[in-house]
């Protein structure tokens, strides 16, 4: 019995076989050029999707989940607002954020992870790229972003939650805001936040890193003081270049 749970469970993606230990130089170099190509293969079709924020939450949310609801809310207002929503591109809170920009007529696009299951592009997406490396599609979800909206979700919500903390706190990218929608569900974690600081784990000054509310009308208000006007954001009317085979009309789906 074990040998066969073993089985069903065992790892078959490149990129776990990857970070198992020492392989053939050969299959190192050549999973390298791999992240190479997925890494150009992405700021080309990103490159001109303007400034973005990232709406990150759970996969297994329905559409009559009170989460669903707020996020489409979000990401509605969000895009009136001028910026382009990015998400990982496929169901539930992602989907939501998606649809909220999309239908009121704002740029929604998506990098949607290539898994055996959950994950496939929600429809909601004018624009997505299909990444096999978990680690290149959190560069992406952060590379085009001056603000992310973290939406209730499982673990991998949480990874990109502290990944783009890691990342303010240690300067790599600049003190943009990081919004908490749902004090409720997200009641334990902030309280062991503030445990760490607290323990003096991380500094006090850390805690202002983070925005923890229920309101719509205040996510949306803190967005517009600490990304808008804090980096004078407008929209890059910046076009693509025939001489590098960029498309001449970049809103239509990879």
């Amino acid at each position: 019995m074990n040998h066969r749970i073993r089985h069903k469970n065992k790892l078959v993606t490149n990129e776990s076989l990857f970070i198992r230990g020492p392989l053939s130089r050969l299959k190192e170099l050549g999973f390298a050029f791999k992240v190479f190509f997925n890494f150009i293969k992405a700021f080309r079709i990103m490159h001109f999707v303007g400034p973005c924020v990232t709406v990150f939450g759970s996969a297994r949310f329905t559409q009559e989940s009170e989460y669903y609801v707020y996020a489409e809310k979000i990401g509605a207002e969000l895009s009136k607002m001028g910026f382009t929503i990015m998400t990982g591109g496929g169901p539930g809170i992602m989907e939501a954020a998606n649809k909220g920009a999309y239908e009121t007529g704002g740029y929604s696009v998506g990098c949607n992870i290539v898994l055996p299951f959950e994950q496939k592009p929600n429809p909601f997406l004018h624009k997505w790229i299909d990444i096999p490396y978990f680690f290149l599609r959190k560069v992406i979800l952060v590379k085009y972003s001056y603000a992310f909206v973290v939406m209730p979700g499982g673990i991998g919500t949480l990874d990109e939650l502290f990944e783009a903390l890691t990342l303010i706190q240690t300067k790599i990218i600049k003190n943009f805001p990081v919004v908490i929608f749902g004090s409720e569900y997200h009641k334990e974690l902030c309280e062991h936040i503030h445990l760490m600081a607290e323990r003096e784990s991380i500094s006090e000054a850390d805690m202002e890193l983070l925005f923890v509310t229920d309101s719509v009308d205040d996510l949306i208000k803190h967005i517009d003081t600490y990304a808008i006007k804090e980096f004078g954001l407008t929209k890059k009317a910046s076009k693509p270049k025939w001489w590098y085979g960029e498309k001449l009309k970049p809103n239509e789906k990879e």
